[in-house]
């Protein structure tokens, strides 16, 4: 009985005390893993420390960062003015400016799409919502197309960028408009002649909801990570090339003109650099000539991977495998005629 009676008054008793167990609220593996884990953690750093210093003030590894850098740096600014742009057009500028702006005509609609791609700045990006948006509200699809090719490559920020990033060279500036502009209204006449409904599927007429100011804000964000994000990829692989890859072959490349051209445009094709970046990339291949580093900057913003995989999803398989290589062979060919007129 006195058992019985002695075990609740030490609980009791247990309960009132100022010092609970040792027991309570603490688990014994936990507290002692805990110690070793930061210990580990401790080791590991001063060991790449010690391992990875070396080869971090490697000059090699010094020059790749520089050359990073100077290219992220240069090309921000105008990515997040034109992403801001483009932003603004698709949130503010009317569905109904378009049907009235563009002859009525496809033949003449084509070329006058094409150089509204001069004063309506857009990155690629946004390019292709924008064009599937027109056909949505009836423009015709050649004109939507050529204004989806021209838009990204030759509006003012682009300009401005090429000019910064080819100081001295206003030519370079100058080919890649008129290079530009001619594949886009070639490609945009080519799809009004042998082009066919079945080919392209046109999206439904979208229906944007929520304010002017929420849809600027949604665009921006959108683009500028999207951009945002190549622009770092591009940056990257500009970087490696210049540092990773032998001088000689990169000359070696460069001493074929053809060779140099079409490596220069499926580099621009695998980078998939944003239009408003893209320039100082290109300048930075200081072992190719002219000619070539025009043939980048033409193709890059009409064929990449990511735009064709927004072209794929958007207007289509069939659209996609006869407008990607048309759209390349004529990028290509055109480069090279204002290659040789200009530069």
């Amino acid at each position: 009985m006195s058992e019985l009676r002695t075990g609740p008054r030490d609980t009791r008793i247990d309960d009132e005390s100022p010092v609970p167990p040792d027991s309570w609220g603490r688990e014994g593996s936990a507290s002692h893993s805990l110690p070793w884990g930061f210990a580990l953690v401790v080791v590991l750093l001063v060991v790449g420390r010690l391992a990875l210093a070396p080869h971090l003030t490697a000059p090699a590894l010094q020059t790749w960062a520089t050359i990073f850098v100077a290219i992220c740096v240069q090309a921000l600014p105008f990515l997040v003015f034109g992403v801001a742009l483009s932003a603004a057009i698709t949130a503010f500028v009317p569905a109904s400016f378009w049907t009235k702006a563009l002859p009525k005509h496809p033949a003449a609609a084509v070329p006058v799409a094409g150089m509204a791609g001069a004063v309506l700045p857009g990155c690629e990006c946004a390019s292709v919502p924008v064009a599937s948006g027109l056909m949505a509200r009836g423009v015709a699809p050649a004109a939507a197309l050529a204004f989806l090719l021209a838009s990204p490559a030759i509006n003012p920020i682009v300009l401005v960028a090429t000019a910064v990033a080819f100081p001295g060279q206003p030519l370079m500036v100058l080919a890649r408009f008129g290079a530009s502009l001619t594949v886009a209204v070639l490609v945009g006449w080519c799809w009004l002649r042998f082009g066919r409904a079945d080919w392209l599927r046109i999206p439904s007429r979208p229906h944007g909801g929520g304010s002017k100011w929420g849809r600027f804000g949604e665009a921006m964000r959108h683009d500028l990570l999207h951009a945002g994000g190549f622009l770092i990829v591009g940056g990257l692989a500009a970087a490696t090339l210049n540092v990773a890859v032998p001088r000689e072959w990169l000359t070696a490349i460069a001493e074929v003109p053809w060779l140099a051209v079409l490596v220069m445009a499926l580099l621009a094709v695998l980078l998939s650099i944003c239009s408003e970046a893209d320039a100082f990339v290109a300048a930075s291949m200081t072992a190719f000539s002219p000619t070539a580093k025009l043939a980048f900057l033409v193709v890059g913003p009409m064929v990449d991977l990511k735009l064709i995989a927004l072209q794929a999803g958007t207007f289509g398989r069939s659209f996609a495998l006869r407008f990607v290589p048309v759209t390349f062979t004529l990028a290509v060919l055109v480069s090279v005629a204002f290659g040789w007129l200009l530069l």
